[in-house]
């Protein structure tokens, strides 16, 4: 319960940093967190919230000092801490994440967001999509949940890092529903240029193709 109203009250402040009204479900944690195991390696979480993917991650085998938490809220960045001590607690935006030290380039297995990915600028989208996949080992997975009808990845942002979504799952369980998306590299041709995008090597000019 305690949960449920600090998510409302930072929702009440600021509606457009913090996405949700109330934390994720049990059910919603399951759905994301079922291809992970203790054999994915490291995991990055993007928008921890108060944790409740952090604690399906640990049922699922997955050691506590094996996550990192990305979570630029400072309140929720305190619990993240006090709640998982072996963590590795980041209170910084998931857009600048390759600039942290903490996290090696093509380390992690996945990454799981619960960021509001459609309330922010499409620039952020592609900073934080690059990110994530040049911290991501080849054959990792970004997993992302949405309320909407599509992933929160446009397909022209998709299109642009060489990246494909799947949709693993739903659940009406969750307020509101919500589905899940797995994210992966597509499969391109060893000389498409867009493999550079993706690593997070493409110059800053290639983002002017979206607007803000």
């Amino acid at each position: 319960m305690k949960d449920s109203l600090l998510f409302l009250r930072h929702w009440a402040t600021a509606p457009l940093r913090t996405a949700a009204v109330a934390p994720s479900s049990r059910a919603l944690a399951k759905i994301m967190t079922r291809d992970i195991t203790a054999a994915t390696g490291p995991v990055i979480e993007l928008g921890p919230g108060t944790g409740v993917f952090t604690r399906a991650l640990r049922d699922r085998g997955v050691a506590e000092h094996d996550i990192t938490l990305v979570e630029l809220n400072p309140d929720f960045a305190v619990l993240l801490k006090r709640r998982f001590p072996a963590a590795c607690v980041l209170q910084m935006s998931a857009a600048d994440i390759t600039a942290s030290p903490a996290l090696r380039e093509g380390g992690a297995g996945a990454v799981l967001s619960g960021l509001g990915l459609p309330s922010m600028p499409t620039r952020q989208v592609v900073k934080i999509m690059q990110g994530a996949f040049r911290c991501l080992g080849p054959v990792g997975s970004f997993y992302q949940f949405t309320y909407g009808p599509r992933c929160s990845v446009p397909d022209d942002v998709l299109n642009f890092l060489g990246l494909q979504a799947e949709r693993v799952g739903g659940t009406f369980f969750n307020l509101p529903p919500a589905s899940v998306y797995r994210i992966t590299r597509a499969r391109i041709s060893s000389n498409d240029r867009v493999a550079d995008r993706v690593s997070g090597d493409a110059s800053c000019c290639q983002l002017d193709v979206f607007s803000d």
